[in-house]
């Protein structure tokens, strides 16, 4: 399985969790928002927008990083040249 793939899945099996727990989360506080089944069908459609957010973003996201870790070394090197 590719990397970018396997990310992706288990960021949507984070989003898949972590709407679970915030279900459960209200429901411990102020009672049912919905029926275990379609918290259960909720819970899947989050889990499946995550994964397919996260599979066309992240690659984005790491050029951008990329190019910013790139240009403020860039800089950094110019002010040192600078200082010397």
């Amino acid at each position: 399985m590719r990397p970018r793939v396997k990310s992706a899945l288990l960021w949507g099996a984070v989003g898949f969790m972590s709407f679970l727990v915030l279900v459960q989360g209200y429901a411990l506080l102020s009672g049912p928002l919905v029926t275990i089944g379609q918290g259960a069908a909720l819970a899947v459609a989050v889990g499946t927008v995550t994964t397919g957010c996260a599979y066309t973003v992240e690659h984005r996201v790491a050029q951008w990083a990329t190019a910013r870790a790139l240009e403020a070394e860039a800089t950094e090197s110019e002010t040192e040249s600078r200082k010397s």
